[in-house]
């Protein structure tokens, strides 16, 4: 009888350990959100904003609680437990491991492959909650309590996996402000906008204001947007006819993303500092009209989302806001699929862009495989993708005048193969693009597909871009030299193939 007590002891023991170490790391997670809204602790506060979501201590302590308290959830119990319901539980963690692996990867999603991690946390989460379904009835309470817990840690963790992988929130302070649909960087109103303006006196930093654009033109249901406004343009009423260039994010993105991960405003005000308050208008563009709508910037299925973004947003910075209509001061730069679409927009409408960034986006639209692609973006008409194919529009394009592009790829030199192909894109279109008199070049950013290349990316080419631009007091920057011969990319047409076999002039 004794030893039965003592096994029964020791199990609460036990149970109320994980527990109570559990309600540990959640009350941590309740303090940090409290200080990150009181007002008398600043210090702490700014301490807690700067710690990384993506290195560090926090991934890693996050995902030990979260084996701990997996484990706790399973115990030892009865010899059915662990012969016949373990296993079922351990299938339904494979099974959901499989199907994330299929949706993921029949999405055409950009950039390189999952971390092993997220995997293991996706067949985690599956078995923590196969552990609460079939082991309800015989747990304890207190194991139940575990074994609840245990499944959104487990989520937690593939998140932070996730993270980890995009880059999508770099620091804690990142999070929260998304989340929390918080103040973005140098936010402001119109109206502030204005009063500012007819002072006549430039600010130290430039503004940003959310707008909303009509879209009579495109009749895309989009999300409200945002523009950056650099010191210079409240030199003068009206303002002085700036260039512009339009922001576009990644595939699951919000219009915000390049002012929060992307770091764009810092970015610009950095460059406009030096400058006497000279850069580029920024517009951060909606292309899906949702967070998980992948449009690809094309006109199809998912909406008219270029027409959106050549119809309705050009049309509007000019009117509302003063800057040049000369195509030869606007421009385009995107991330991931941003970056396709900067290509694409450039390629087919050289009368309203003359220049892009394509930081590490693909070839061309990408929703799978090419035949998935033209299923799920144009209805299976291919006449329609081939119209926003950027291999296609180039090769039936002819001469281009005063088009250039800046191809960023991730990698320590641009001899180096990335695993989403992003290499393989850029050298084919540059290639390509040379023929028909675009200048381009492809230049390698240090690090890997996640917003911290893209926002190192964006501040390395934003001097070349301002200076293209014909931003004012801007010196033109002459682009840097690819140094690498095209390689072969994912479905070249048979003319970027001839051109893939020859190095590039």
């Amino acid at each position: 009888m004794w030893p039965m007590w003592q096994a029964m002891v020791m199990s609460r023991r036990l149970g109320v350990q994980i527990a109570a170490f559990t309600g540990v790391a959640l009350a941590a997670v309740m303090l940090t959100a409290i200080l990150a809204v009181d007002q008398p602790a600043k210090f702490w506060r700014h301490r807690i904003a700067d710690i990384s979501l993506m290195h560090g201590w926090v991934p890693a302590t996050v995902q030990t609680i979260s084996a701990v308290v997996l484990v706790g959830a399973i115990g030892w119990r009865t010899r059915r437990w662990r012969v016949l319901q373990v296993p079922l539980a351990f299938v339904l963690g494979v099974i959901l491991v499989v199907w994330a692996h299929w949706d993921i990867a029949s999405t055409g999603i950009a950039g390189d492959p999952a971390p092993r991690a997220l995997w293991i946390w996706i067949g985690l989460t599956g078995l923590a909650a196969g552990i609460v379904v079939l082991g309800w009835r015989s747990a304890r309470w207190w194991r139940r309590v575990v074994s609840v817990l245990a499944v959104p840690l487990c989520l937690l963790s593939a998140a932070l996996a996730v993270n980890v992988w995009v880059g999508y929130f770099p620091t804690v302070h990142t999070a929260w402000t998304q989340l929390t649909a918080g103040p973005l960087p140098n936010q402001t109103d119109r109206a502030t906008v204005t009063a500012m303006q007819l002072k006549g006196v430039m600010p130290a930093k430039g503004v940003v204001v959310p707008v909303n654009i009509s879209a009579d033109a495109s009749k895309f249901k989009h999300r409200g947007e945002l523009v950056y406004l650099p010191p210079a343009w409240f030199a003068s009423t009206p303002p002085p006819r700036l260039p512009a260039m339009m922001m576009i994010g990644a595939e699951i993105n919000t219009p915000a993303d390049w002012l929060r991960a992307g770091n764009a405003v810092s970015t610009a005000d950095a460059f406009a500092a030096a400058r006497g308050g000279n850069a580029p208008v920024l517009v951060f563009a909606d292309s899906g009209g949702a967070f998980g709508n992948d449009t690809e910037c094309v006109n199809g299925s998912r909406g008219n989302a270029a027409d959106h973004l050549t119809k309705d947003i050009v049309p509007f910075m000019i009117s509302n806001f003063g800057v040049s209509p000369d195509p030869s001061h606007w421009g385009v730069a995107g991330f991931s699929t941003g970056g396709t679409c900067a290509v694409d927009l450039t390629v087919m409408h050289p009368d309203l862009f003359s220049v892009f960034i394509d930081i590490s986006g693909d070839l061309g639209p990408n929703s799978g495989t090419k035949a998935q692609t033209v299923a799920r973006l144009f209805g299976g008409n291919a006449a329609a993708w081939a119209a926003f194919d950027p291999t296609t529009v180039i090769t039936r394009h002819g001469p281009y005048h005063g088009v250039s592009g800046w191809f960023a790829i991730a990698g320590a030199d641009i001899g180096a193969r990335n695993p989403g192909g992003q290499d393989a894109a850029a050298n084919s279109l540059c290639a390509l693009g040379r023929t028909k008199g675009i200048v381009c070049a492809v230049v390698a950013q240090p690090g890997k597909h996640d917003w911290s290349l893209a926002a190192n990316a964006f501040a390395a080419a934003l001097p070349w871009l301002a200076g293209r631009l014909g931003a004012p007091g801007v010196p033109q920057v002459r682009l840097p030299e690819s140094t690498s011969a095209p390689v072969p990319s994912a479905y070249p047409s048979p003319a970027t193939a001839a051109l893939i076999a020859t190095p590039s002039p």
